[in-house]
């Protein structure tokens, strides 16, 4: 019986679907579960039963991880509406609250220094792992993986994964490493999608049936309207409904009684020119498809498109609708200082708020993004231009979203989305209890045929791939555990090794049954005048001599020496017995099957001796540099993390070894608190594009100069070591934010702060946070005047928009 389920169900809006009650039971009968399902689908009612099964007995813990800091923030508001203050913390980067509550929501990496740090985890009896499938993101994956190895074999674990096609591959995996684990895969979604493409100032239904839809093929319209036909005239200022009602004929005002007008932007959108998103808004408008995400894959491709619809004089919202905008955006923004308003760009985006149109990306503040997310969950924002970053677990359904191209810059090209990413983006529509049905837009611009857009709606899954990689602080905090040898165990059991594993298995079973072939082709081959596998050997090797004769740029002497040997092999072909065979280019025919299958085989076992051990290969080229360094020593007992590797073990990030190593040498040491934010800053920076480094001329002057020429020197033997033990090493230093940093560090302005730079205010305070979680590490572990010059760097920059961010829960 599953009486805490059925209680839980009763109390819940809707009921529990299928998969939902599949996995409650699952969770009450003592299993971990994996639960994979499209966006929107209602993961979430799984997790929130765990909670209530924890906080229905009178102990126990629950700790809820996320892979965004604002999507942590966002848990914790719902859950704190639910069981209060008291019950719910919250443990981010730059927020701690209340961290020793029943139920704390924390970003992943916490957890996994939690584990690391040795905290007591005796009462923890789940933990929910929201959007595990980030653990394929190559930056940040690993640490989700560190966890699920980790955690004490007591903790069950209710893992929420986006549809992927290997949720059983991955469920495998969770059993063996965690025990029992339930794996529920659903793709149904609570509210259908209709998919449509905007074209020539229409919308078409991408698929003419669901018959369409199940063989990938576009609809008749849409085909014809792609080849640049006109199907209809009486059509041809909107699309009729499969009743044949013309469902769109003329742009009636928007709510509030403006009519737009023409403006900027408004060319023939949709046909290979640029999106005419006045137009488009209208007709979303009119056919009561808002609220809508226009998913554009560029921060600036965003603000632009605010810009063009308010000019064009949209408006979206009622003089009350105004009104509650403005108190809302007022108590939310009441920390930032009234000098920065003008950088921020807070009259423009108020001014866009006001009319119901916002945009959301990175480069956005913090608490900007927090404020657009409460008004379009409140219906007083209607359309949100917004950047993938939105499609990841933020709750802010709609009932339309629109994408305006299928083509995003990955860091290196322009690639074409897959549709595992069309399904999470297009997962944000449908309303569950408000719409009873979701729309997928997609803008044609010709880029692709009907058929490649019909694809990608049609296909609903994903691989999830390991991106798992041992790093120095993950080694010596593991050896201070396990030792060198328990470490090399537990890493053997990472996904990446397990799904390594798995192909290697399938390599071998395909090398077994290679065998048997290269037997059957041996037998056919067989001559009754001597061994014609050596036979069929020579005339390989003379095939390869004649290949080799004829390439390109042979100096004489390599040409002399070729003939030689091709003279040599084909006499001893000749004078074989098998050359006077009748049935000889019959038995030729077997060899060079046998041969061809040979080589592959031999190839397929290259691959296997390659894949089998490589995480632990790392590990093993890590643990040497360790040694080396003398961060690993040897004692009478065995192997040991020594005092260095101490420090070295609480400190993460992407140039762990740097820093302790900076550290040990005392190359910061006598630096003042501006220039130590500086350089903690120039660890963390990444630049986008050309962005990464400033000339000398504009780095901040003094004491900084030599500790940043010492650090790059540093970095530089660094990478040296790390490419002679087959390492990849890290990317040097970036300076492009330093001088900024080491301004706002001095109490400069934020508008004097950022005028050399090409950041937004978003992003100025994101590298800050990151630059202030460095300088707190620092604080904890470094000698004691350092550690006192790094708490003081965090005061200095710890201010203003990073302090009123940070304060914005």
């Amino acid at each position: 019986m599953s009486h805490a389920t059925d209680a839980f169900a009763r109390a819940m809006p809707f009921g529990l679907d299928p998969f939902q009650r599949e996995a409650c039971e699952a969770i009450e009968a003592g299993s971990s579960v994996l639960v994979a399902a499209p966006t929107g689908a209602g993961k979430t009612v799984v997790a929130e039963f765990a909670i209530h099964m924890t906080m229905e007995a009178p102990t126990g813990r629950v700790f809820y991880t996320t892979p965004m800091k604002a999507l942590s923030n966002q848990k914790h508001r719902e859950l704190t509406e639910v069981y209060g203050p008291a019950s719910v913390g919250l443990l981010t980067g730059d927020t701690s609250i209340n961290g020793d509550a029943r139920i704390v929501v924390m970003t992943t990496e916490v957890l996994r220094n939690m584990l690391y740090e040795g905290r007591d985890l005796t009462e923890l009896e789940y933990v929910v792992m929201d959007e595990v499938h980030y653990l394929a993101d190559r930056f940040r994956g690993a640490v989700w993986e560190e966890v699920i190895i980790h955690l004490p074999r007591h903790v069950r674990m209710v893992s929420l994964s986006a549809t992927v096609s290997n949720a059983e591959e991955f469920g495998a995996w969770l059993d063996a490493v965690r025990g029992d684990t339930r794996v529920i895969v659903s793709e149904h979604r609570p509210v259908p999608l209709d998919a449509h493409v905007h074209i020539r100032g229409r919308l078409v239904d991408l698929f003419d049936s669901k018959a369409g839809e199940e063989s990938h093929r576009p609809g008749r319209e849409l085909v014809e309207l792609a080849r640049g036909s006109d199907i209809a005239d009486s059509a041809s200022h909107g699309h009729r409904d499969r009743g044949g009602h013309n469902r769109y004929r003329s742009r009636r005002p928007a709510k509030g009684g403006h009519r737009p007008g023409p403006g900027p932007g408004r060319g023939r959108g949709g046909f290979g020119g640029r999106v005419d998103r006045v137009e488009l808004i209208a007709m979303l408008d009119d056919r009561q498809m808002l609220p809508a995400i226009d998913f554009i894959f560029s921060r600036a491709g965003c603000d632009a498109a605010v810009r063009q619809v308010v000019q064009g004089g949209v408006r979206l919202t009622t003089p009350e609708d105004r009104a509650e905008i403005r108190a809302i955006v007022d108590e939310r923004c009441r920390l930032l200082d009234d000098a920065d308003l003008g950088v921020l760009g807070y009259f423009e985006w108020l001014d866009g708020l006001e009319r119901g149109v916002a945009a959301h990306h990175a480069g956005l503040l913090p608490v900007f993004k927090e404020v657009v997310e409460e008004l379009f969950r409140a219906r007083l924002v209607k359309v949100v231009f917004a950047t993938e970053t939105l499609a990841l677990g933020i709750n802010m359904p709609a009932r339309t979203v629109v994408l305006e191209q299928l083509e995003k810059f990955n860091g290196e090209a322009r690639v074409r989305i897959t549709p595992g990413e069309y399904t999470q983006l297009t997962g944000r529509a449908g309303r569950r209890g408000i719409d009873t049905e979701g729309h997928g837009v997609v803008v044609w611009n010709g880029a692709l045929q009907p058929a490649e857009v019909a694809g990608l709606a049609s296909r609903r899954t994903y691989p999830l791939h390991s991106s798992f990689r041992p790093t120095y602080n993950m080694a010596v905090n593991l050896v201070d555990r396990l030792g060198v040898v328990g470490t090399r165990e537990v890493l053997e059991t990472s996904f990446a090794q397990f799904q390594a594993d798995r192909s290697v298995v399938q390599l071998a079973r395909r090398v077994v049954d290679q065998r048997a072939s290269l037997a059957g082709y041996e037998e056919s081959m067989t001559c009754h005048l001597g061994d014609f596998r050596e036979y069929a050997q020579l005339r390989r090797e003379v095939t390869d001599l004649e290949r080799d004769d004829q390439r390109q740029g042979l100096s004489h002497g390599d040409h002399e020496r070729l003939q030689r040997e091709l003279k040599r092999v084909r006499a001893a072909m000749r004078a074989h017995p098998c050359h006077a065979c009748p049935d000889r280019e019959q038995h030729a025919r077997w060899g060079e099957r046998y041969w061809r299958l040979r080589r592959d085989i031999e190839k397929a076992e290259r691959q296997i001796d390659r894949r089998t051990g490589q995480v632990a290969e790392r590990f093993d080229r890590i643990t040497e540099i360790l040694r080396e360094l003398g961060y690993l020593e040897q004692t009478a007992d065995g192997e040991r993390v020594s005092a260095a590797g101490d420090v070295l073990r609480r400190i993460y990030g992407e140039r762990d070894l740097l820093t302790a190593e900076s550290l040990r040498q005392g190359l910061w040491t006598g630096l003042d608190a501006p220039a130590l934010a500086a350089i903690a800053c120039a660890l963390v920076y990444e630049g986008r594009r050309d962005d990464g480094m400033l000339p000398e001329r504009m780095l901040p002057k003094g004491p900084f100069l030599d500790a940043l020429d010492a650090t790059q020197r540093l970095w530089a033997q660094l990478d040296d070591l790390e490419q002679g033990h087959r390492l990849p090493g890290t990317l040097p230093l970036q300076t492009g934010l330093t001088l900024a940093m080491h301004r706002w560090s001095r109490g400069y302005q934020l508008e004097a702060v950022l005028q050399d730079t090409e950041l937004a205010a978003g992003d100025f305070v994101r590298w800050t946070k990151q630059t202030i979680d460095v300088l707190e590490q620092l604080e904890q572990v470094a000698p004691k005047r350092l550690s006192r010059t790094a708490g003081e760097a965090v005061d200095r920059i710890r201010r203003g928009v990073v302090e009123a961010s940070g304060s914005a829960l």
